[in-house]
C-alpha cells in the first residue's frame, strides 16, 4: 500500500511516499512558499531514490501545491499513492485517535479549527481539496494531540472556573504526540520490551519547538506543552512557561493589542529573545566560547534554556516513578551531545548516568549512550513523524478492512 503522508504547514507542504508495510520510502520532498507571492519564487524540492531536484512553480494555495506534488510523483512508475495520511496539529477533545475522513469527520475538524488557527485550517482545506479531486483515495487524519488524550484530569485541568474552561475548551492538550509515541515505540524495541511496559521521559528537543513527555506503561501522562504549543520549555522563539500576569502587563503596555502580544510571545521570545542574535541554541552554544560581553549573554541564554529542561526532566522522572529510559530526539536531542551531557549531569540520584564517550559519538541511531551500570538508560532515537503517520494510517485502514 503506497501511503502518501502530507504535513501541511502555514506556508509549506512536506510529503513522503512510503510503501507499507515494508516501510520503504519511495519519494519525498517539500513545497515551499505556498500562498501569497514572496520575493523568492515558490518551489518544490523533490527526491526519488536519493536523486533530488528543485522545481519552481506558482503555488497560491495548498490545493495547488498538492496537485504539483502529485504531478511529480506521477512521473515515476509504480509511485501512485493508494491512500493519503495527513498530519493534523490539533484534534481538540473530539478526536482521541486517528480517523478516516468522511463528511462527519470534516465537520468535526471545522469545529476545532479555532484551537490551532495557523495550522488546522490549511490542513483541513487540503483534506477537502483532496477529497474533491481524488474521491477514490482513502484519507486518514493523524493528530499530534491524540497521544496525549491519556493525560489524567489532574494533569490536564487548569485552575479556572468550570464555565470558563468549558466554554473555551481550556485544558492541557499536549503536542508533539506523534513524535513522542514513535520514539517510545522505538525505545521499547531497543530495550527488548513491549511498549506497554515502557516507563520513560521523552525529550523532543527541536531547533524550533520542544517538549518533554512523561510516559507510563507506554501512555502519555503529561506533556510540557498545554492548551497551545506556547507552554513549557524555552524554545527557539517561544517563551514557554510564563506568569500570566506578564501577559496582562504586555496587553496593558500594548493597549490591548492581542496580535502584538502574541507576536512577542511566539516569534520574538525564547532563545532569540534571550540571546538577541539567534533563535538556534546551537549558535548560542558555539558563541559562548568567543569571549567578551556577547559570550556572557550567550552563556546566560544557555543556562536559562537548560534550566527549564532539567527542571521538567527531574519532575517527570519523579512522575514516572520507575523509569526505564530518558529518550532524546529531534534535531537538538539527536545531534548535540553537549546538550545531552549537560542535561544528564548530576542525575545519578535518579539512576541516570551518561557515558561520555558513547554520548560524544553515538554512531547509528537508535543508540544507548548511558553507562553500563546506569539504572535508567539514556537513549538517542531519531524521530520519524512521517513514518509514524504512515503506520497509523495503514493500521487504521487494514483494521477497517478486516472488520
Amino acid at each position: 500500500m503506497n501511503t502518501l503522508v502530507l504535513n501541511c504547514g502555514s506556508s509549506s507542504l512536506k510529503y513522503r511516499l512510503i510503501e507499507m508495510p515494508s516501510e520503504r520510502e519511495l519519494a519525498g520532498g517539500e513545497a515551499c512558499r505556498v500562498g501569497p507571492r514572496t520575493d523568492e519564487p515558490a518551489s518544490i524540492s523533490h527526491s526519488v531514490d536519493g536523486h533530488q531536484r528543485v522545481v519552481t512553480v506558482d503555488m497560491p494555495d495548498h490545493a495547488t501545491a498538492f496537485e504539483e506534488v502529485m504531478k511529480l510523483i506521477g512521473e515515476g512508475p509504480g509511485l501512485a499513492p493508494d491512500v493519503l495520511g495527513h498530519r493534523l496539529v490539533h484534534g481538540g477533545s473530539r478526536f482521541h485517535d486517528s480517523v478516516q475522513i468522511d463528511a462527519d469527520s470534516i465537520e468535526g475538524l471545522h469545529a476545532v479549527e479555532g484551537l490551532a488557527p495557523l495550522h488546522n485550517p490549511p490542513a483541513v482545506g487540503l483534506l477537502e481539496a483532496c477529497r474533491a479531486k481524488y474521491p477514490h483515495l482513502p484519507q486518514v487524519a493523524v493528530f499530534d494531540t491524540a497521544y496525549h488524550t491519556t493525560i489524567p484530569e489532574c494533569a490536564s485541568t487548569y485552575a479556572l472556573p468550570l464555565e470558563v474552561r468549558q466554554n473555551l475548551q481550556l485544558r492541557k492538550y499536549g503536542f508533539h504526540g506523534t513524535s513522542h509515541q514513535y520514539v517510545a515505540e522505538e525505545a521499547a524495541r531497543l530495550l527488548g520490551k513491549p511498549v506497554e511496559d515502557l516507563n520513560a521521559v521523552s525529550c523532543h528537543l527541536g531547533s524550533g519547538g520542544a517538549s518533554l513527555c512523561a510516559i507510563i506503561q507506554g501512555r502519555s501522562v503529561d506533556n510540557t506543552m498545554g492548551f497551545s504549543p506556547l507552554q513549557g520549555l524555552v524554545m527557539s522563539t517561544r517563551c514557554g512557561d510564563l506568569d500570566p500576569a506578564i501577559t496582562l502587563a504586555l496587553l496593558h503596555t500594548h493597549e490591548a493589542n492581542c496580535d502584538a502580544v502574541e507576536d512577542i510571545l511566539n516569534k520574538h521570545s525564547g532563545v532569540l529573545g534571550l540571546s538577541g542574535t539567534s533563535a538556534d541554541i546551537r549558535d548560542v552554544l558555539a558563541a559562548t566560547n568567543d569571549g567578551g560581553e556577547e559570550a556572557a549573554r550567550m552563556y546566560d541564554t544557555t543556562k536559562v534554556y537548560l534550566w527549564r529542561i532539567r527542571k521538567y526532566l527531574g519532575a517527570y522522572l519523579t512522575v514516572v516513578g520507575k523509569p526505564d529510559a530518558v529518550i532524546f530526539t529531534d534535531t537538538i536531542g539527536e545531534t548535540v551531545p553537549e546538550v545531552r551531557r549537560k542535561l544528564c549531569a548530576d542525575m545519578g540520584f535518579f539512576g541516570l548516568r551518561l557515558d561520555e564517550n558513547r554520548n560524544a559519538d553515538p554512531g547509528a541511531l537508535p543508540a544507548d549512550v548511558s553507562q553500563e551500570d546506569s539504572i535508567v538508560r539514556a537513549l538517542v532515537v531519531k524521530t520519524n513523524e512521517e513514518l509514524a503517520i504512515a503506520r497509523r494510517t495503514y493500521r487504521l485502514l487494514t483494521t477497517a478492512l478486516s472488520a
